[in-house]
């Protein structure tokens, strides 16, 4: 029989132009603007203009993942490079502003199916977590293996400072081998990030070791 296993996604907190005028000058019969004058009008401008920029839990296309394991070794997955690092009990997470990514092995003696993840996982989830929404349960397939994949939104823990919370997007991976047991991988980001490639990435870097 498979334990009962509860996994949820940490929130994390989200620490969050200068405009020059130009000078004219004029004549009784006429009004030109000197040529230093007007590069420094349009220096100005240029520089007003603000650069681009990800919006908040937008995960850069420039972001570097690598391989990691866990300390007893059977897995490993890439996971962002420079976010922070800690420990949840037997679970570690890497985690930046709204973004983390959760990595949990756990025993099991069965594979885990669409109804054991719906009647045995989800409400204990549901029960652990502010704002709970269940989305879906499907099986998926990955580069590594096929997952029992469960989609969900819950709030993340309110905001040190200023006590408020955000809507999160969670997909909860549930990979599964004989004699191995289960890991299970949690991502979560702000609702409306676009983090389809990188949490693609994630997961498709999984491989059993």
């Amino acid at each position: 029989m498979r334990r009962a296993l509860a996994s949820a996604a940490a929130g994390l907190v989200l620490v969050a132009g200068a405009g020059a005028g130009a000078a004219a000058c004029s004549s009784s019969s006429t009004s030109t603007s000197s040529p230093s004058t007007s590069s420094a009008a349009s220096a100005a401008s240029s520089s007003a203009v603000p650069k681009e920029t990800n919006p908040p839990g937008d995960i850069p296309d420039t972001q570097v993942y690598v391989p990691w394991s866990p300390s007893g070794g059977g897995y490993t997955v890439k996971v962002p490079e420079g976010w922070s690092r800690t420990a949840q009990g037997s679970a570690t997470v890497f985690a930046d502003k709204y973004n983390s990514v959760r990595a949990e092995r756990v025993a099991a003696t069965s594979a885990p199916t669409v109804q054991s993840v719906r009647t045995t996982d989800i409400p204990a989830i549901q029960a652990k977590s502010k704002g709970f929404s269940l989305v879906n349960v499907s099986v998926v397939q990955r580069k590594g293996g096929s997952a029992v994949l469960a989609e969900y939104h819950a709030d993340s823990p309110p905001d040190q400072v200023t006590g408020k919370s955000v809507t999160l997007d969670v997909q909860r991976y549930v990979f599964y081998k004989a004699g191995k047991g289960e890991v299970v991988l949690t991502l979560s980001g702000a609702s409306n990030a676009d983090n389809v490639d990188p949490w693609r990435t994630v997961t498709d870097s999984f491989r059993w070791s």
